[in-house]
Order: structure tokens, then C-alpha cells, then sequence
């Protein structure tokens, strides 16, 4: 291994490029060897941060009621227009970035259709569908509260206010927007029509023909005010967390017989292929919530009566002003819970599910974990100060193309992470580990804790005790210390809690919030004491190191 100092050769770089773009390249599937549990393997992000679908349930639910409607612009296409159908199975990425492209079946779009009441421009891109088997109906990727629907239509934008194009944005934390509807099997749908009547023409792989242009609109639901949001993940690989979702609330329908034509017409394999393969089943399973929370525009109906109202940006830019500048000694008294998630399930699935993908976010053996404790993996965010930590003090509001947000006398990065070239760094400091398990990590470690803070302040996620670590990295050790070992054992505390069991068929049960910091400390006395010891050896040398907690 080169010493730390040592510099790279432009031939080395060269090369490690290369092997990153050919892991990129990888073939993928939803099931078998290369199946989903599989695809963090060769694509990282897969098995990182804030990845999507995910479950709706009811206490994650967030009412925000400054949600505004969605408002769309020239999504009424004139018939004049010819627009592209094609299949574009889900076999295997041409590369890192286009890997998005190949999903199932795909209508392109003109970029002149747009989103507004979103915090950029989105201009359309595409649209396509995941669906189950013929055999077995529901195969939406999205569920709510378990429920999981026929099939889901995504209709995928960028943002055109940055980026110039779908390709550029791709790998930006804040490149992409998509439109989620829900299906399900009931009345006719005359405007699913437009493009299933020519689902014949592209029975292959990398078939496509020119199908007339229609309103878009009449695929969406007819409320438009009504949706949940959240931050997430391309559904399949790279996986990137680059997406700001809206799925409406309300689903559309389309017959039995419009949802036969689509799953039993096309095949993900070529013509050439002797052994045609069905093109069918192709959605993704509900992932791990990673802190976050759904914000929703609605707050009618017996099931959400009473679900908690999102805390306003204004009391969170209090919390991380407190961790910044505040007394640390009095947060750890008196403000703990307030930097504490509210303890939020994991998503209901099958048994055989929730072991792998235990095992997918447990270390591999063989990885050192102490080394990614002290590595410094690299940001694309840096403060003015402070190196890779993003969050460094600043005594004037920073101006110009960073876009830095005023937290009191201090401030937060707001620019865009750019996944790829994070990657390709990370992977250059790894220098000659090919494990891609090792890679996985150190990008999660490395992306998390600033995903989890620009999502909490946009009141989309909770605050995540690595992040709160993160945040109090420049502070006295002392107090540091002295606050991370409170939420440490608060933390640790909950974790000790039977664990509720999660079904498909089951309504979710919801794990009530402690109270007050007294009754944690008073009920797990033992647990404190075998925490100390072990608190006090992590913390000889006055800074702090990151815990390990298995899920």
C-alpha cells in the first residue's frame, strides 16, 4: 500500500475508474444470483443510504400542511407529436450513469413538461412501470401500510434549474423528482391505451417504435393535492439517493385485461435468444426507513386522525444550533429526547426478506471495523473551515454557487453531493481494496450523516445519533463526550426493547417514545453499568468514536 502522502499515478487512476466503471456495468435482475439482495455487490449505493420503495406506514407519517398541489406545465401533448415506447428490459447497465434508463418498459418525454410548487424546476424525462406476474397481481414498489397495489407508473424529471440534462443529474442529491401513481386492477383505463395498444411492437429487449403523443395528465389521479414525500433512491441500480418522491395518495385503475397485456406480452430477453424470458415481476421490495419520515398534504380520515404534524424548519435550526454553539452539559440534562428519533419500525416484510437484508447491512467478514471508524472518507461538501466536515462555523452568511444555510453565527453545505465522482474518490482512497462490501460501507459512512442533516432540516427525517456525532466533532471533547454517552445509553436503551415482528398481512405497532430521561436512565441501570466500561475504553483518548449496533 503507498504511504499517505504518496500520489497517485495518472496511469493508477486511470485504472481504478475503469474498474469502477466496470462494477458499474454489471449485470443485475430483480430475482436469482443477481438478484436485488445481490446488486449492492457491484453498485454500492444499492446498499447504502436512504434507498427506495419504501412502506408507507402510519407513524411515519408526517402532516405538513404547507405541502402545496402539484402543478404541471404542457403535460397535454399534442397527437402530432411522436413520442418513443420501448423495452428496455432490466438485465444489465451500460454504464454507471445510464443505468437508470434500462427499467422495463419506457415512454420518452419532452423536457418542456415540468413540475412547479417544487423547490427547483423538474422537466420531464421518461416514464415506465413496474408490475408483477401474471400469476400474481400486486407489483407496486410503494405499499402503504403493507398493502401493496397492482402495478406503479413513475414519471421521472429533472432538475433542468441546475442540470442540463437527465444524464447530468442522475447522480446529484438533488438531480431528480418522480411522480409516483399507484394502480390497481378495477375499471377500463382509456388512458393507459395511448401506449398499450402498441405494447406488441416491443415484445424484445432494445425494440422500439413511435407512438402518438396524449395528455399525460390523464394518467395521474384527478387530486392532485393529495401525496406523500419523502427522500429516497433511483429503485434500481446505481441506486443513487438522488430522488425527491411524491406518490399520490389516491390510485388510478386500469382492467384486468390492460394489466394481462402488460405483463404477459413482453419478454426482458432479445430476439436473438432462444429462451425467451418473461418481462414481469419487476419492482423492487420496501427497504429500511434510515431515520426518515413521509411528509403528507392530508390529514382527513380515521386512520390519520391524529398523526403527528411535522416540526417546523425553524425549531430544527434551533436543535442543530444548540449542537453547534449551545451549552452541550444542559442538552444532555435537560434537551436529550428532542434529538432522538421517535423509534420507527422497519418495513413489514417476509421473514426471508428481513434476514437478508439484515445480513446486507451487517459487515462482511473480514472488514476491519475500527479502520472505517478513523478513516476521514472523503465529502463533496467541505465548510470554510473544518476540512470534510461540512458543518464548520462561519461568522457571514457564505454567497456564490455553494449555497451554504444560515444556522445562527454558523452554517450548513448545501451543495449538491455528486455520487459518482464520490465513488471514484472513495474508491481511489481504498487504494487496491477490491472488496465491494468494504466500498459499500465506507460510502454509507460517508454519505449518511449528511443525507440524514439536509433531510432533517427540510423536516424530512429525524436526527440520527451518527449525524449528532458528526455535529460535535469541533466541540470541547468533555461536553462532547458527556452528551454522546446520554444519547448513547438513551439510544441504547430503546434498542433493548423486544423487537416488534412485521407482516405483510399485519397492521404495523408502533414503539411509544420515551419520555423523559429519568425513567430511561431508571429502568436500565444494568444496561448503563455493562455501557460505562465499554463507553470509557471507546473514549480514552478524548474523541468520539462511532458504536456499532446490530439492527
Amino acid at each position: 500500500m503507498l504511504p499517505p502522502h504518496h500520489s497517485l499515478s495518472v496511469p493508477v487512476i486511470i485504472l481504478l475508474t475503469i474498474n469502477i466503471l466496470v462494477s458499474y456495468g454489471a449485470k443485475w435482475t430483480y430475482t436469482g444470483p443477481d438478484g436485488e439482495h445481490h446488486w449492492a455487490k457491484h453498485y454500492p449505493f444499492c446498499g447504502g443510504a436512504f434507498q427506495s420503495p419504501i412502506d408507507f406506514q402510519t407513524p411515519l407519517l408526517r402532516y405538513e400542511p404547507n405541502l402545496a398541489p402539484i402543478e404541471l406545465r404542457n403535460y397535454n401533448l399534442s397527437r402530432n407529436e411522436q413520442l418513443t415506447l420501448s423495452n428496455n428490459g432490466h438485465s444489465e447497465c451500460v454504464s454507471r450513469m445510464a443505468c437508470h434508463f434500462l427499467t422495463t418498459v419506457q415512454l420518452s418525454l419532452p423536457s418542456r413538461m415540468y413540475v412547479t410548487s417544487l423547490p427547483n424546476r423538474y422537466s420531464a424525462d421518461q416514464m415506465h412501470l413496474h408490475w408483477g406476474a401474471p400469476s400474481l397481481l400486486p407489483g407496486s414498489e410503494h405499499t402503504i401500510n403493507g398493502k401493496q397495489f397492482a402495478a406503479e407508473l413513475h414519471i421521472v424529471h429533472f432538475n433542468s434549474d441546475k442540470y442540463p440534462n437527465m444524464s447530468m443529474a442522475v447522480d446529484k442529491s438533488d438531480g431528480l423528482a418522480v411522480l409516483g401513481v399507484l394502480i390497481e386492477v378495477g375499471e377500463f383505463n382509456p388512458a393507459f391505451e395511448h401506449f398499450l395498444k402498441y405494447i406488441n411492437g416491443i415484445k424484445y429487449k432494445d425494440q422500439k417504435i413511435q407512438v402518438p403523443a396524449f395528455n399525460i395528465r390523464d394518467l395521474l389521479p384527478s387530486r392532485l393535492d393529495q401525496y406523500y414525500r419523502y427522500d429516497g433512491s433511483l429503485t434500481t441500480p446505481p441506486c443513487y439517493p438522488s430522488v425527491l418522491w411524491t406518490v399520490f395518495r389516491n390510485p388510478v385503475t386500469f382492467s384486468i385485461q390492460q394489466f394481462q397485456a402488460l405483463a404477459s406480452a413482453m419478454y426482458s430477453s432479445s430476439i436473438q435468444e432462444s429462451a425467451p424470458v418473461p418481462l414481469n415481476g419487476n419492482y423492487r421490495k420496501p427497504q429500511l426507513t434510515d431515520n426518515r419520515v413521509v411528509l403528507v398534504s392530508f390529514q382527513d380520515g380515521r386512520a390519520l386522525h391524529g398523526i403527528l404534524k411535522a416540526a417546523t424548519a425553524l425549531q430544527r435550526r434551533q436543535v442543530i444550533q444548540k449542537l453547534l454553539v449551545g451549552d452541550l452539559a444542559d442538552l444532555a440534562d435537560e434537551g436529550l429526547y428532542q434529538l432522538l428519533p421517535a423509534a420507527s419500525p422497519k418495513p413489514r416484510t417476509t421473514g426471508k426478506w428481513k434476514n437478508t437484508r439484515k445480513s446486507q447491512r451487517t459487515h462482511a467478514p473480514g472488514i476491519n471495523k475500527q479502520r472505517w471508524q478513523q478513516n476521514n472518507l472523503p465529502s463533496d461538501t467541505t465548510g470554510s473551515r473544518g476540512g470534510n466536515n461540512a458543518y464548520a462555523p462561519t461568522t457571514a452568511w457564505q454567497k456564490g454557487t455553494h449555497g451554504w444555510q444560515s444556522v445562527g453565527k454558523y452554517s450548513v453545505n448545501e451543495a449538491a453531493l455528486c455520487y459518482g465522482s464520490l465513488a471514484e474518490r472513495t474508491e481511489r482512497q481504498l487504494r487496491g481494496v477490491h472488496d465491494q462490501a468494504q466500498l459499500t460501507q465506507a460510502l454509507h459512512k460517508s454519505v449518511f450523516p449528511e443525507l440524514n442533516l439536509r433531510s432533517y432540516l427540510a423536516c424530512r427525517s429525524e436526527l440520527d445519533l451518527e449525524t449528532v456525532r458528526l455535529l460535535l466533532r469541533g466541540r470541547p471533547s468533555d461536553e462532547a463526550n458527556e452528551l454522546d454517552h446520554s444519547l448513547t445509553v438513551a439510544t441504547m436503551g430503546r434498542k433493548k426493547k423486544p423487537a416488534v415482528s412485521y407482516r405483510a398481512s399485519s397492521r404495523a405497532t408502533t414503539k411509544k417514545p420515551m419520555r423523559n430521561s429519568q425513567s430511561t436512565f431508571g429502568k436500565n441501570n444494568a444496561n448503563n453499568n455493562a455501557y460505562s466500561n465499554a463507553y470509557i475504553n471507546a473514549n480514552r483518548h478524548n474523541r468520539i468514536q462511532p458504536l456499532e449496533w446490530e439492527d
